[in-house]
């Protein structure tokens, strides 16, 4: 409808335009006639000889049929203007029928001016054009004066300056005029309110598609087809893809029958791996085989195989040219929104493709961002990504700030509460691997965990490497080219980088994987922990954090990393992981004494198989909704039975629950699974929750940021405000202050504060599945 409306115009420049520029080609045919250069030296030149006299009189007998053509076009244009205008193009006809036969250099010149003239004159008229329109076609053209819309005056005056910086608002229609300006900030964005004059039947509302079911599927062809092999990245998703796949067809079978074939409703979800593109930099393909870390990309292929299993409609982009096309990208530089409703439900991205939409999204990324899902190794807490409060208070850092819901970001850990843990998966063993593996461990063989020479440059790593070598042989798989790093002592026997399937062989045999420190929260500890190996690891004192580590610093998040594998440590512990100060000889020489005679099966956490992931994955789908308004809570008027609100006491404990008499919200997690309780003094909700066996839900913070919950929990107020801050609620017993949430986005599990003692929502998890309340499912 927008370019109809513009067709008028955008008609006589293209009248114009084609009877000029062919002018201008058919003169630069004879440019060589009239220059001292030889033909060759013109770059328009296609000729390979000088026009003869008799040529030179037939391309003058085209240009005057050029002529007469372009003033027939320009007697139909002048029709179109007013009388001055019509009287103005018939004067130029005039001048131009006037030309007489004289020498050809001067009668092309001639031409040439009166051109040059013509475009001028036409111009002019057109730019009159438009004006004289504003109260014909269009109707009335002023900017509108509505309280619901005022943002409207700033950006009309934004796109009288600055619509020609980006063509997508010509692809909308936008031509200079006031007219053009506003039915773009009505009907393409929506900062000006919709025109009376404007035909608002053109743009219908659209029916919501019908929903689908998704069928659980275990032919991974078209997923293949679809990862693609252009990049050594892509051909390693794909041989991890192809290696587990009868691993994740057994676990949708498995369930599948747990869920007893509930209908779930297909989505159509859009993948962009963004730091595989071409236009981040892509600094991990080239390493894939030099020993470069490979953590991202077995989530990623884990990612896409647990979605296409689950039976949703899939697409994937590594590149922005696909990014565009999947969204619907006008072109230009992405100051406009997309051509049409977004095509997906679901979009899973990282920090680099969030940069990427950002860029070329426009406006619709503000639109649309709740149904992005950010891929996020090691976590956002909400502190870093409330814009706002991070540029006030010092959060602010290279990433972050996108003003999400917190468990849109997703981990690979269950390491920050405040987000959605993502994980991956783990080979799983049956019953025959697993016997041949404990019959044939090598009770004196260890692994090092690290596959990059600069992953050997540790301080003291001669100390208990010595330690290691009096009782076990040691073996490295270090990258290599030509000779052997000098980082990996000469005692170890090193195997170069070994592929998956020679790697998982050398685990199967080893007794011990033993890590430096470095890298951070891998997969590989788990798989070796899989394949029946003790993992040894160093304790950090003090933690690592952005307060005082390099690799930390910029990262949106100040938890606190007290080993190199904190979930290891915490969620699996010993005998299978050891946790130990390696800077510490009689204590490390004790450990590998103990190692060696302890015995232990092959040990998988249920969240790391398959099956485990494909549960989680179903569950955050088809509850998690960051787009639907919240039902306001507490409701308007409400009033409670007693001070307490609608918290009820566990008998012999400081927790409390939710009253099951209480009238019910909708909530995922249900209410069921609240567990309301106060940390103390400087710790956390993570810290709270966790010391009482339970895990922190920001999910449910919005049901305790009410009054009622400090009574609840004896904390007696002289006063409530309600302000930002990321700790809130909380209570100050210095000044005996109840303090409530401000702002949603701000409702954190992480933070802490020696003055504050924190309202903490907990809930409960099923056994090996903590992402999830025992009611989640």
């Amino acid at each position: 409808l927008v370019m109809r409306t513009f067709l008028p115009v955008s008609c006589r420049i293209f009248v114009v335009g084609v009877g000029f520029f062919s002018l201008c080609f058919l003169m630069t045919s004879l440019g060589g006639q009239f220059s001292a250069k030889r033909l060759g030296d013109s770059p328009f030149t296609t000729r390979a000889e000088v026009l003869s006299g008799q040529e030179s009189r037939g391309v003058l007998r085209k240009i005057s049929d050029m002529l007469e053509m372009i003033m027939k076009r320009m007697d139909a244009l002048s029709k179109l203007g007013n009388a001055t205008d019509t009287h103005r193009l018939d004067e130029l006809s005039l001048a131009l029928d006037r030309i007489q036969p004289m020498g050809l250099v001067e009668r092309i010149q001639a031409i040439a001016q009166n051109m040059s003239d013509m475009a001028l004159r036409v111009e002019q008229i057109l730019q009159r054009s438009v004006a004289n329109s504003k109260d014909g076609v269009f109707g009335s053209c002023e900017t509108p004066k509505d309280p619901h819309y005022p943002d409207c005056t700033s950006k009309m005056d934004w796109m009288r300056a600055r619509w020609t910086s980006d063509p997508c608002y010509a692809f909308y229609g936008v031509d200079g005029s006031d007219c053009s300006f506003l039915i773009y900030l009505s009907e393409v964005e929506w900062f000006c309110p919709p025109l009376p004059w404007r035909n608002q039947t053109a743009t219908p509302t659209l029916k919501p598609l019908p929903k689908r079911q998704a069928v659980f599927q275990s032919d991974i062809g078209s997923l293949l087809e679809q990862v693609g092999t252009g990049k050594e990245s892509l051909s390693f998703m794909r041989r991890r893809i192809r290696r587990l796949s009868a691993q994740w067809a057994s676990a949708a079978r498995r369930l599948d029958e747990k869920l007893r074939s509930l209908w779930r409703e297909q989505k159509r979800i859009l993948v962009h791996v963004g730091f595989l593109t071409e236009e981040s930099g892509d600094v991990f393909s080239p390493k894939v085989l030099k020993g470069g870390p490979l953590g991202e990309m077995v989530q990623w292929a884990d990612i896409l195989t647990a979605l296409h299993v689950l039976g949703h409609d899939v697409k994937i982009s590594v590149s922005l040219k696909e990014l565009h096309g999947f969204l619907g990208v006008p072109p230009g530089r992405g100051s406009c929104p997309l051509t049409g409703p977004l095509p997906f439900d679901l979009i899973y991205t990282d920090y680099h493709g969030l940069q990427q939409m950002k860029q070329h999204m426009g406006l619709s990324l503000r639109k649309h961002k709740c149904h992005i899902r950010v891929i996020d190794t090691f976590g956002t807490e909400p502190a870093y990504n409330h814009e706002e409060y991070a540029t006030l208070h010092g959060y602010r850092t290279n990433w972050g700030y996108w003003n999400l819901h917190g468990q849109q970001y997703m981990t690979m850990f269950p390491h920050t509460p405040d987000n959605s843990f993502m994980g991956f998966v783990a080979e799983e063993l049956n019953e025959t691997e697993r016997m041949l593996i404990q019959r044939n461990k090598v009770n004196n063989m260890a692994v090092v965990y690290g596959k990059d020479a600069s992953m050997w440059k540790v301080s003291g790593k001669e100390n208990f490497l010595t330690i290691l070598h009096r009782y076990m042989e040691i073996h490295g798989t270090v990258y290599y080219e030509t000779q052997r790093p000098p980082e990996v002592p000469a005692f170890v026997k090193n195997h170069g980088l070994l592929p998956q399937q020679e790697l998982q062989q050398l685990l199967r045999k080893a007794k011990l994987f033993i890590g430096f420190g470095f890298p951070y929260e891998g997969p590989a500890p788990l798989e070796a922990i899989a394949n029946g190996c003790i993992f040894l690891q160093p304790k950090f004192s003090p933690a690592h954090s952005s307060l005082n580590h390099e690799f930390f610093r910029g990262k949106p998040t100040s938890r606190k990393v007290s080993s190199q594998h904190p979930y290891a440590e915490e969620y699996i512990g010993r005998p299978h992981v050891i946790t130990i100060d390696f800077n510490n000889s009689e204590v490390f020489d004790a450990t590998i004494r103990e190692i060696m005679k302890i015995n232990v099966e092959p040990f998988l956490p249920y969240e790391y198989t398959c099956e485990g992931m494909l549960e989680r994955v179903h569950a955050y789908i088809q509850n998690q909704d960051f787009c639907s308004p919240e039902v306001p809570f507490p409701p308007v008027n409400a009033s409670w039975a007693s001070l307490s609100g609608p918290f009820l006491p566990l008998p012999n404990s400081r927790v409390l629950t939710w009253a099951a008499n209480t009238t019910s919200f909708p909530s995922w997690p249900p209410l069921t699974a609240l567990r309301l309780l106060t940390s103390v003094q400087g710790q956390s909700c993570v810290e709270a929750c966790q010391s009482e066996g339970l895990i922190c839900e920001p999910a449910l913070h919005r049901f305790i940021n009410i009054k009622e919950a400090f009574s609840a929990l004896d904390l007696q107020c002289e006063g409530v405000e309600s302000e930002m801050n990321h700790l809130f609620p909380a209570f100050s017993a210095e000044h005996a202050e109840c303090s409530l949430q401000h702002d949603p986005l701000l409702f954190s599990c992480a933070g802490s504060s020696p003055k504050y003692q924190r309202l903490c929502p907990c809930r409960d998890y099923r056994k090996g599945q903590v992402a999830l309340c025992r009611d989640c499912l």
